[in-house]
């Protein structure tokens, strides 16, 4: 059920990326890449006076399942503080490790679970967490961020 809760997510957030664009007035920025497979993006922030994100968007290409990572990563992070940014960070990045069971440890990565079993898939580990690296390095200033 999980497999293919996971696909569907995975091809819907492909064909209809959210945040899909180039953010202007974006006060954080910066271009990931991977490459061994050539998934390159941007990734724009734009955090107000009170540190909470108010916009995430991303441009560039990438496999199905960078795309609907960095999809899925952006409206995550709407409204969330940069605190509560990098705890999300951590967490799926245990997640797509698999040293997070979310059916076993409290979280706050919702349906961002979905990604929970692309541990076993080492190659894709790397694409799925792209963007989210691409996005706390441009928290951290960080303009440029590779997965290599």
């Amino acid at each position: 059920m999980r497999d293919e809760l996971y696909q569907q997510t995975i091809l819907e957030h492909n064909r209809n990326p959210r945040n899909f664009r180039k953010l202007e007035g974006a006060t954080h920025t910066a271009e990931g890449y991977n490459p061994l497979c050539g998934d390159h993006l941007w990734v724009y922030v734009k955090v107000n006076a009170s540190g909470v994100i108010d916009d995430a968007a991303f441009e560039g290409s990438g496999c199905a399942i960078s795309k609907a990572s960095a999809s899925m990563m952006t409206a995550a992070l709407k409204g969330k503080s940069i605190a509560e940014a990098n705890v999300l960070f951590e967490e799926f990045h245990q997640l797509v490790k698999g040293d997070l069971k979310p059916d076993e440890k409290a979280n706050h990565l919702e349906k961002l679970t979905v990604f929970s079993g692309i541990w076993q898939y080492p190659a894709r580990v790397k694409c799925a967490s792209l963007c989210w690296h691409t996005m706390h390095g441009a928290l951290e200033k960080t303009k440029t961020v590779s997965t290599e």
